[in-house]
């Protein structure tokens, strides 16, 4: 997908340098540590892949892709203030270099230039659906909050909220561009599917490798939704396939005392003897198979072929 699209990307890069210039310093400074910090762009590469997908001949789409590209990174801001991360993409967070306050206005500051290039395009469609994934993504986001160290979430509610908090951004930045493009309202739908679907695997993926990775390969803490109290897949499938001793385990280390690495190990063991991480892993295939089924209408070639590159990358990282 890179490759597909990497003269497109060097204009949504000029886009995303040029829009996060600000006359107070540490704006572009705190902005740039994260943008420029090695992440992948892959949702605005979505954006990119599906114009390309539909033949679009245009360049509004860079704007577009700049704009997902800020609701993204104003969304890692914040949630690495609310989680408290220390590491993000193998660096230091924000949050931990220039402090709390910094962090969220600077996520405040990239939002509000994502809406300026929104209007910009002009178009009330493409409005709509980003500034709807917006709202979803902080409604999911506050729904986590509150299944956090709660055993008792259930695998609905854990779907519900990843929809919401990651697979919201994947489906609108898909769907965009299906509206720039100009096509009916079922393209629009197939590629908001296959967005949608991805990026339900593409979380899964990651709240299994969190604890059968290393800090290295994910860049990010290992064990850090463990010491969070976050209620993801793996632990929902293993609390409900152990026993007794076993739940009385994951109740302390959720509510926050059970935390040491000791703690972790042997949650990673419960993890992998009760089938946890594999099961959650089989769920991501499952949502990645679902994404590239959506692209069925959509006839072969090289944007086609990247795009389910991309659900089979995303699904390769638990490897």
């Amino acid at each position: 997908m890179l490759q597909l699209v990497s003269g497109d990307l060097n204009y949504v890069n000029s886009v995303i340098l040029d829009r996060m210039q600000s006359d107070v310093v540490l704006i572009p400074e705190l902005a740039g540590h994260l943008i420029a910090g090695g992440g992948k762009r892959m949702r605005p590469m979505l954006t990119l892949a599906c114009a390309r997908l539909l033949d679009y001949p245009g360049t509004r789409h860079h704007k577009l892709a700049a704009a997902v590209e800020f609701i993204h990174t104003a969304t890692l801001l914040h949630d690495d203030v609310v989680d408290g991360s220390g590491l993000r993409r193998g660096q230091r967070t924000a949050n931990i270099i220039w402090g709390n306050p910094a962090s969220v206005l600077v996520g405040d500051f990239l939002f509000s230039r994502s809406f300026e290039l929104m209007v910009e395009d002009g178009s009330l469609k493409v409005l709509r659906i980003l500034s709807r994934a917006s709202a979803v993504i902080a409604e999911g986001e506050v729904d986590q909050l509150t299944a956090q160290r709660r055993i008792e979430t259930t695998e609905d509610h854990y779907l519900q909220i990843i929809s919401a908090k990651t697979a919201a951004l994947f489906a609108a930045a898909c769907r965009i561009a299906a509206v720039v493009a100009e096509r009916d309202e079922d393209v629009e739908e197939a590629l908001d599917a296959y967005g949608r679907n991805l990026g339900i695997a593409f979380q899964l993926i990651d709240d299994a490798i969190d604890y059968a990775s290393d800090a290295e390969t994910m860049g990010k803490g290992v064990g850090d939704d463990f010491r969070d109290g976050k209620v993801t897949l793996p632990v929902i499938l293993a609390v409900a396939r152990g026993t007794d001793a076993d739940r009385s385990f994951w109740r302390d280390a959720m509510e926050g005392r059970r935390v040491s690495d000791e703690d972790l190990a042997h949650a990673t063991r419960l993890l992998h003897s009760t089938g946890a991480i594999n099961d959650s892993i089989a769920r991501a295939r499952h949502y990645g198979q679902r994404a590239i089924d959506a692209l069925g209408p959509f006839p072969a070639g090289k944007a086609k072929s990247a795009l389910v590159e991309a659900v089979e990358f995303a699904i390769a990282r638990a490897y």
